[in-house]
């Protein structure tokens, strides 16, 4: 594969031009690397089976074991991939967007990977502007990992220009948004009373 593109995005005020062209790479089952609201994130376009399989590559996951989440634009959108009832919409609804993956009931419409038997998807609304833009422009989620390994030096994730060596030969663009955080999203299975599987930048008591 070439190089990567490099695009840097104005982090307050994304220029629409950038964000359409790396959305026609999303459309053309490219993989980016994009900031939110907390550390750097390896996406692709949910319906692109041979994208996801390209994304849990990187990983070193199987696409039918790996936990994924959707990067949504707002609450409507969400419920459209997952099933929601009032108490819990009530809670995202203070919470996002913000530093928080909401684990939910998956609906029909979340495809199945590699016959993937998982009822539950990971959900996000990350407080990031040039996040949303790609979502918004896109028109449906962007499936998302972090690429941060638990066991490594995080500086590579926190500088777009160390992300951009690390993997230009494995995606097909970087964008700059600016340094990232070095903290992932608090990450919380709504199912069992809003218990928290990973503590990250968010506090959801807060919201409750």
């Amino acid at each position: 594969m070439a190089n990567a593109v490099f695009l840097q995005i104005h982090p307050d005020n994304p220029q629409p031009k950038k964000i359409q062209e790396a959305v026609g790479i999303l459309r053309n089952g490219g993989i980016i690397i994009y900031p939110t609201d907390t550390i750097y994130g390896l996406g692709c376009d949910i319906h692109n089976t041979r994208a996801v399989e390209r994304v849990c590559q990187i990983k070193g996951v199987k696409p039918d074991k790996v936990n994924l989440s959707f990067i949504c634009f707002d609450l409507t959108h969400i419920s459209d991939y997952a099933k929601i009832d009032t108490p819990t919409y009530k809670v995202m609804k203070k919470a996002l967007p913000g530093p928080f993956t909401f684990v939910l009931d998956a609906s029909s419409r979340v495809p199945r990977y590699a016959g993937s038997k998982k009822k539950t998807v990971g959900i996000r609304v990350p407080d990031n502007k040039i996040a949303l833009a790609l979502v918004q422009e896109l028109g449906n989620p962007i499936l998302s990992t972090s690429i941060r390994d638990e066991d490594e030096v995080l500086e590579y994730s926190t500088d777009p220009e160390l992300i951009y060596e690390k993997y230009r030969n494995l995606v097909d663009a970087v964008i700059d948004g600016g340094p990232g955080q070095n903290v992932a999203s608090t990450v919380v299975d709504v199912a069992n009373n809003f218990e928290v599987l990973r503590e990250g930048a968010g506090d959801i008591e807060e919201y409750l």
